[in-house]
This record gives C-alpha cells, structure tokens and sequence, in this order.
C-alpha cells in the first residue's frame, strides 16, 4: 500500500478523542488543531437554531440508542425542535416509501408536504445535461425547485428519500429549512449503501479496487 501522503481521522485506529485513554497519533486532527477553528466551532452553535438542533440531536441519540428505528428517531427530533410541518423530498423511484412515511407522519400529529424530484417535468436535454441520459428517463430532477417549493411551504424540517448522488448536495444547498437524511438511494444495494463497505474487503474487492487484506 503506499504512504498516506496526508493522514487524517480515517487512517486513526486509537480514537482516543472518544475514549481519551490512548495515545493520540502524531498526525491527530485534535492535538493538531488550533485555537481558531475550535473557537470558530464552538461560537457556531450559539447562532441561529443551531444550539437547539445540538441538544436536541443529544437527547435523540441517548434516549432512543439502540431502541429507536430512524423514523422514530427522525419524529422525536423534530417534536424536540418543535417542527410540525415536514417537508419530503423524495425520488419519484421511492413515491411508495415516501407515502408510507407521510402516513406515519400524518398518524403521529404532522403535517408533511411532499415534493417529488420530477417536479416540473423539464426534459433533461432542456438544460443541457447529455441527451443519452434521458436513456433512462426523459425529465430531469429538480433539487432545486424541491428546495423552493418546500421553503414556499414553510417546512420546519425536510427529509430526503433517495434523491441521487449530486441533486442531494443542492437540495441541501438551497433547503431553508435543516435538512436530515431518511433513505439514501443505492440501486444495487437496495438502498443500503453500507452493504458495500462491509463486503469491500471480500465480493466488492476487485469493484473497487483494492486488496482482501483490508
């Protein structure tokens, strides 16, 4: 394997800024790290919501650790941060997930507002993306009219269902309101991207290149 030009948290086996009882690598992001970024940091979560979204995001891990599915742990956040009305940003390939979670949403007192990724229906070609790409579908999706029509709505917390690699990144980008993350697509995985990881160091070796002595 050859050097790691540029080591950083990924290529740490100590994470002793969890456990604080070994030592840290001479490359650690923590004992490296100045003063201004953590200063930066920690001034960050005194603006806007964003001190309430932290303890709130807290009280979900430990009150429901190991107990809660994500969707429970999704509903508990949004009650803590009082978000009633619940935007869905879904792939339209993931309509019959993001109907079931509306039902859920609707059965434990919200309101959720459900915006399809092929809203407006534009042909791809429209906005320049290669005309063989509508091989596999002819309109477009649209992050950024999902982005809009949601903060129009006024959602108080957004949900993205299975928006691909790419229009995710803008739905985040241009969503007004927080944004958290129910499914995560992956057509061959069945929407279990991590399923790839865990069989990285065995089936999926030669796909991505690498060893079997992971």
């Amino acid at each position: 394997m050859a050097k790691i030009e540029n080591p950083s948290c990924c290529d740490c086996a100590t994470q002793n800024c969890k456990h604080k009882d070994r030592t840290y690598p001479t490359f650690c992001l923590t004992t490296n790290l100045s003063q201004a970024d953590l200063t930066w940091s920690l001034e960050k979560y005194e603006e806007d919501r964003n001190h309430e979204v932290m303890v709130a995001s807290a009280e979900v891990e430990y009150e429901g650790y190991c107990k809660w599915t994500r969707v429970e742990e999704i509903m508990q956040f949004a009650r803590k941060i009082n978000a009633t009305r619940i935007g869905i940003a879904n792939c339209i390939g993931l309509s019959s997930e993001a109907r079931i979670f509306a039902r859920i949403l609707r059965a434990n007192d919200f309101e959720p507002f459900a915006v399809s990724c092929k809203v407006a229906g534009k042909a791809k070609s429209s906005l320049g993306i290669p005309s063989e790409c509508e091989k596999i579908g002819a309109s477009m999706c649209n992050p950024i009219l999902q982005a809009r029509l949601l903060n129009e709505a006024k959602t108080e917390l957004n949900v993205l269902i299975g928006l691909c690699v790419g229009h995710d990144s803008l739905f985040y980008k241009y969503s007004e309101a927080y944004v958290t993350t129910l499914i995560t697509k992956d057509r061959i995985t069945g929407n279990n991207p991590a399923a790839a990881l865990y069989t990285a160091h065995s089936y999926y070796c030669k796909k991505f290149n690498l060893d079997k002595d992971l």
